[in-house]
């Protein structure tokens, strides 16, 4: 599916997403032209989805990071699915197994707001929350070990 070079290259723009191309060929010893032909080609499989900024979450004063746990039933997943669609707070939704459905992590300044959140997704059931104290491994991409 893919060679070395392209996991180089993986590994390169998920620790940078603003490497140029010109960078990214002089540290594979590889053209200009041959890096993005490579990049085009890991967009249109699918494996490179986008380019983001990685934010500080503390510097916007959202100090309130926690995981909610939801349980809903598959008849309110469409339902739930626009709801918390609507809600920029919610950094990110996984359907889980375990006793509940889907893990949300959030992002707030206040607990009420979080505890506002809560209120609202219980009618969709049972939840479970748990606060963020510290994150010691940052939010990172899938890194390559290189032979």
């Amino acid at each position: 599916m893919i060679d070395e070079n392209d996991e180089k290259i993986l590994n390169l723009i998920q620790t940078d997403g603003r490497l140029s191309v010109k960078r990214i060929a002089q540290a594979l010893s590889l053209s200009g032209p041959a890096i993005s032909q490579r990049l085009t080609n890991l967009k249109n499989k699918g494996i490179i989805k986008g380019y983001r900024a990685e934010i500080d979450m503390n510097k916007l004063e959202l100090n309130v990071r926690a995981f909610v746990q939801v349980d809903i039933s598959p008849n309110q997943k469409n339902q739930f699915y626009s709801f918390i669609k609507q809600i920029p707070n919610v950094l990110e939704c996984d359907v889980v197994t375990g006793t509940y459905a889907m893990l949300l992590k959030v992002a707030y300044e206040i607990p009420e707001e979080l505890d506002d959140l809560v209120n609202k997704l219980q009618r969709f059931g049972k939840t479970n929350t748990m606060m963020v104290f510290s994150t010691p491994v940052r939010p990172r991409g899938f890194f390559f070990e290189i032979h």
